[in-house]
């Protein structure tokens, strides 16, 4: 075998090799896209899930009157935190404790109160980002070696975006011209299809891979005990301060909505999405939601007895650094904006996961091809040693390579 065919098949050996690599970002990319709109698939799985109101006109109930009706089918239930989802087809996810010691997190209906069921510890949605995002690979002592494989491939998906354009010249033509020939074999519709898929998701790719690469970042620095938070100290109401009542008892807190409002003329544009309850006497009461920005939550911490504001974490309080880092899941994600951002996500994360599958395709066709041509060269025998025929005469390269 001359040089050349050995560095061919080596060539081709490691291009098999590469196989399983593109196999395992194909999944990554497929259950990506499931993670996007998985808390939909398990609304629609999941009847305790959703607010049906009682009446086309029924108000939504405020926190006030949802921990009444809370109370009031079950006293001894203890709220600790209310969650409003984005859609208003959604229960409302609160936190509870019993007094046997369990904490779990319920539906209940926003327009009635009524408790619809008990979220499971572990769900469809859960299995789907878990999967997507370290693989099922358990945290043991920092973060796992499977957030680490995953949000790796950010930079390979980076670099392949980069030399994709390099290497398609005026690729904007692409937008102005697209082409996409379905009646000319499987081999040019594939490889027009990941030209012109590959165009329109350029914007997709970028935030992909640029979050993806930074949760590596993150990982890096959380595993180093390199911290760039900087928020505050949690605050806590001193003990002198507490009012009691006459049993010596700690006096009842304001009302939610008391709390939510003072909120909301500290931050204005404030969407009252959580409310956390103190978890003792001396805590804070936490409101927190999206305002201009929806990428960031920002959030006040309301003394409970008076309502005032102890502290607040606003945009303006965090570092550019923390903005960045606070932005790049609801990026990856698409969870920012309800539905219809969702949605979009989802569609471009299909695109992606169909283009990784036709480069997957062209690739392994191609590579294939190679490989049986480079075997039936191998193979091949002078015909005088099959027939006693003088052999043909050789050519120059096969001389060459004899040599």
């Amino acid at each position: 075998m001359s040089k050349k065919s050995r560095s061919k098949l080596w060539f081709l050996v490691h291009s098999w090799l590469a196989l399983p690599i593109w196999f395992f970002v194909l999944i990554v990319c497929v259950t990506g896209t499931l993670a996007v709109v998985s808390q939909e698939i398990v609304w629609l799985a999941n009847p305790q899930m959703r607010a049906s109101p009682p009446s086309d006109d029924a108000p939504l109930l405020s926190y006030d009157q949802i921990i009444a009706a809370i109370k009031k089918a079950e006293p001894q239930t203890l709220v600790e935190s209310i969650n409003r989802p984005d859609e208003s087809h959604f229960a409302l996810d609160v936190k509870v404790s019993y007094p046997d010691g369990r904490s779990v997190t319920v539906y209940v209906n926003p327009y009635s109160g009524a408790i619809q069921g008990t979220a499971p510890p572990f769900n469809f949605q859960a299995f789907t980002r878990a999967l997507h995002g370290w693989w099922l690979v358990p945290f043991t002592n920092g973060y796992s070696w499977g957030w680490y494989l995953v949000s790796f491939l950010g930079l390979p998906m980076l670099a392949s975006l980069v030399t994709g354009l390099v290497v398609y010249k005026r690729f904007w033509k692409g937008f102005l011209r697209p082409t996409l020939r379905i009646r000319h074999g499987a081999r040019i519709f594939w490889g027009d299809f990941h030209r012109l898929s590959g165009i329109w998701s350029i914007w997709f790719i970028a935030v992909i891979s640029v979050t993806s690469t930074w949760f590596m970042i993150e990982a890096i620095l959380s595993d180093n005990h390199i911290s760039i938070s900087t928020a505050p100290v949690a605050p806590v109401v001193p003990r002198e301060s507490v009012p009691l009542t006459v049993d010596g008892a700690p006096a009842p807190m304001i009302s939610l909505e008391s709390a939510i409002r003072e909120a909301k003329e500290r931050i204005p544009g404030l969407e009252d999405s959580s409310v956390s309850l103190p978890a003792n006497a001396y805590s804070h009461l936490l409101v927190s939601g999206r305002s201009w920005y929806p990428l960031i939550y920002q959030s006040a911490e309301v003394n409970p007895y008076t309502g005032d504001i102890s502290t607040t974490r606003l945009l303006s309080d965090r570092s550019g650094l923390e903005l960045v880092t606070e932005s790049m899941r609801p990026l990856h994600t698409g969870d920012f904006g309800g539905i219809w951002i969702k949605l979009i996500w989802f569609f471009f994360g299909l695109i992606l996961s169909m283009m990784v599958l036709s480069g997957l395709l062209i690739w392994t066709k191609r590579t294939a091809l190679a490989t049986a041509n480079a075997l039936k060269r191998n193979n091949k025998r002078p015909r005088a040693a099959l027939t006693g025929q003088p052999a043909p005469a050789m050519s120059r390269e096969a001389t060459e390579g004899s040599r």
